[in-house]
């Protein structure tokens, strides 16, 4: 059973950077929309936005706290990094030879039931076990 596509945190950060004290980026559009039609993202993928809005862009706590608070009225529930996700990353990562945060992400989408990953990092139209990789940034 296929759910709604896998949000990676490129997605997060480019929908809330008009928040952040970063320059406004083309990509943002795009991102806000993608978001606001939800989506499925993980814990890790909540840390990753987390520790971007903290450390590159000095968002304030309570900043952070209402975008992950929107973040999960559109996404729900984070999928759980559990010892089960990391053994299946490990995999792709030998398998694939990604890093390990981007197989990371990828066992939580193929465990969440996606069919769909909408990331820039990895490569466009690549299929992973029955999980399609797409770049929501490509074309007009």
């Amino acid at each position: 059973m296929t759910t709604s596509a896998f949000l990676d945190t490129n997605v997060l950060m480019y929908a809330f950077a008009n928040q952040a004290s970063s320059p406004s980026d083309p990509r943002t559009q795009k991102a806000e929309q993608v978001l606001s039609l939800g989506g499925v993202v993980s814990v890790q993928v909540l840390n990753e936005f987390t520790d971007v809005a903290d450390r590159k862009w000095k968002m304030p706590w309570k900043s952070i706290e209402e975008s992950v608070h929107w973040i999960g009225l559109l996404c729900g529930r984070p999928v759980p990094l559990t010892d089960e996700t990391y053994a299946a990353a490990l995999q792709l990562s030998k398998r694939y030879g990604f890093r390990i945060y981007d197989s990371l992400i990828v066992a939580s989408a193929i465990k969440a039931g996606c069919a769909t990953l909408l990331t820039e990092d990895l490569q466009h139209g690549q299929v992973i076990d029955g999980l399609r990789i797409e770049n929501p940034f490509l074309g007009p």
